[in-house]
């Protein structure tokens, strides 16, 4: 038997002001689109902000539904937005902010299961990472170099082929 070990490194910003003006920008826009969530019943805000290559930016922001599970994370809502309308183009990188009302997010807040997957395929796809900035409504902001640092050991196309 062996144990092993997986980490990964992110590099902390301990203020949105201190992000490259790309990113900075980016994350900006994921606010923006925080701000407009559709989040009733869990009072949880999520935004996200996709940067493709070409520079357009793609938003989206959860959208929850009295008939759980029918909504949908930001995080999906914007990287499917891209790929149904820019399906020829990378994405590079994607911002997400997360607010609750009640109670302040302070630290930043990870895509869940579901949206890492979803990440994933698309990374997979373009064979290029894609850049995750993630922050709360205020405080420090993680940025990682890929998904695969979130998912490390993420289900993909491979599994299903004999080749």
């Amino acid at each position: 038997m062996k144990r092993k070990t997986v980490s990964f490194k992110y590099t902390q910003y301990d203020t949105i002001t201190e992000l490259p003006e790309r990113e900075r920008s980016l994350l900006k826009a994921a606010i923006a689109s925080r701000e407009k969530a559709y989040a009733p019943y869990s009072n949880f805000q999520v935004g996200a902000a996709v940067l493709l290559d070409s520079g357009v930016v793609v938003l989206g922001n959860n959208q929850e539904n009295a008939s759980y599970p029918s909504g949908l994370c930001a995080e999906r809502v914007a990287i499917f937005s891209a790929g149904a309308n820019y399906p020829e183009q990378h994405v590079k990188m994607i911002a997400i902010s997360a607010s609750a009302k009640g109670y302040e997010v302070d630290r930043p807040a990870a895509p869940c299961g579901n949206c890492r997957q979803s990440i994933a395929e698309y990374e997979q796809r373009q064979q290029k990472p894609i850049q995750i900035i993630l922050q709360g409504k205020n405080g420090p902001v993680y940025v990682c170099d890929s998904i695969a640092d979130l998912l490390p050991l993420a289900f993909n196309s491979s599994f299903l082929s004999d080749s």
